[in-house]
């Protein structure tokens, strides 16, 4: 997964107008195969606390607001996620606004919203503090959000890291470049990986007004390297200019042997597993994976119904093709260890957990296999006559025979290739599936990845021992 930081000088007063250029730099980080683009503090409205304090009802935003409409239309366009700083409306008239972050999803609907906890200086006269954490997952990583002075406090990072986070982005406004410092620590000290997203230009209501704010939005590996930073952008013009910078988190998905995916609890319920091939003859089945029993054209009901609904919503002359549901046990067990045996071979200096995990990239570890629960599907796009169109891998390509292609989100996609993946991906998520971030053919729904996934108190399938 590439995540981008968008800095760029929003013009005073104007959200229509910075809304647009917002949209451009997500297309923009799209085209340059960026998941995720992150933005500055009061980057839709400037850094204007003077503008929000004289005329609160037209300078702050709710997450719907039409103002913003072309900031999600570009995610669901281009199938990226923002992570969008604007003035929150207050929750009821005659209360103060907040400082918010709103995460749309690569379908432009509204992930999370998160509103600054520490205010400072002037920010106190005018916004509200926000009471909850922010936190959100995406392509099988969680992620933590944190607004400027927010970064001022050891125990917001700490609390991250406890909770899991693996990403912890940051909207600010600083005008200091020795910040940069103290999130190179921050990432050290808490094994985080930080992507900056910084202001530029002057504020109003700050406390140095005669300082802007200084950009170097920046990127920091969890041993506190910078691996990229944009520069000062201390002499563009409102409206003028902006620079996007890059950072590749594909080492901090959430894996299958993660002890977090084993940790949920399952409350099966008791949903049957159906033949796909006479349930839903419009589902077209892959015939030369079908084993003797037919066992892999078979799921839970409630996937087949989802895939369905996936199917309905794809473009004209495009259509699903199940390659493999459910999976035995036994043979999950065999394909486990079959390609675990490989990694020994090959990796002859690795110790056992980390053949585990290895391994896990590829195929599920047995007792948790969401393809023995009757809950996982590898599917793919066909031509309406069942011609298979570009994905870039086969189904099954392992990272080592795709060189890391098979990752949903892999860096180095043919622009064909990534827009199959993304309508593949849309299709799917909004049918409320979730993938599987190394196999962009596996996508699941019920399973305990899917209860992680989606912050599900428990997952509702269980394994299956036999048809």
């Amino acid at each position: 997964m590439i995540l981008a930081a968008a800095q760029f000088t929003p013009v005073p007063r104007d959200i229509d107008g910075n809304a647009a250029r917002m949209a451009a730099l997500i297309t923009e980080a799209a085209g340059r195969n960026a998941d995720l683009v992150v933005f500055a503090e009061l980057a839709l409205s400037r850094y204007d606390l003077e503008a929000i304090a004289a005329d609160p009802e037209k300078m702050t935003v709710d997450p719907d607001d039409p103002r913003l409409a072309p900031v999600r239309e570009a995610c669901r366009a281009t199938g990226t996620a923002a992570v969008v700083n604007a003035p929150g409306r207050a929750s009821q008239d005659g209360h103060r606004p907040f400082v918010s972050t709103f995460v749309y999803g690569p379908d432009g609907a509204l992930l999370t919203r998160y509103d600054k906890r520490h205010l400072s200086g002037a920010e106190n006269d005018l916004f509200t503090p926000g009471t909850a954490e922010g936190r959100f997952t995406l392509g099988g990583i969680r992620f933590a959000l944190a607004t400027c002075y927010d970064n001022e406090f050891p125990e917001v990072p700490e609390q991250a890291a406890a909770d899991g986070c693996r990403v912890y982005l940051a909207s600010s406004f600083h005008d200091d470049p020795e910040w940069m410092a103290r999130y190179a620590a921050m990432a050290r000290k808490h094994g985080l990986h930080i992507l900056l997203a910084n202001g530029t230009g002057t504020g109003t209501g700050v406390d140095r007004p005669d300082r802007p704010a200084c950009g170097r939005s920046g990127a920091w590996l969890p041993t506190g390297e910078q691996v990229a930073t944009a520069g000062a952008g201390t002499d563009l013009a409102p409206g003028e200019g902006s620079e996007l910078v890059l950072t590749d988190v594909r080492d901090l998905i959430t894996l299958m042997a993660d002890p977090a995916v084993a940790a949920i609890g399952v409350e099966e319920c008791g949903e049957p597993l159906v033949d796909v091939r006479t349930a839903a003859p419009a589902l077209l089945a892959a015939a030369d994976q079908l084993d003797e029993r037919g066992a892999s054209a078979h799921l839970r009901q409630g996937v087949l119904r989802r895939l369905l609904a996936a199917q309905e919503s794809l473009p004209d002359g495009l259509r699903l093709q199940l390659v493999e549901g459910y999976r035995p046990p036994e043979l999950q067990r065999r394909y486990f260890e079959g390609y675990a045996q490989k990694l020994r071979a090959a990796q002859p200096g690795w110790d056992a957990e980390r053949i585990h995990r290895a391994a896990s990239r590829y195929v599920s570890p047995p007792d948790i296999a969401p393809h023995s629960a009757g809950g996982a599907v590898d599917v793919t796009l066909v031509t309406a006559d069942g011609q298979g169109v570009d994905m870039g891998t086969p189904i099954d390509a392992s990272p080592e025979e795709s060189d890391g292609a098979c990752y949903t989100s892999a860096p180095d996609l043919t622009p064909a290739t990534r827009a199959n993946r993304r309508i593949l991906a849309s299709a799917l998520r909004a049918a409320g599936l979730v993938n599987y971030p190394t196999e962009w053919w596996h996508w699941s729904y019920g399973d305990r990845y899917w209860a992680l996934a989606t912050g599900a108190e428990h997952a509702l399938y269980g394994p299956v021992e036999g048809l």
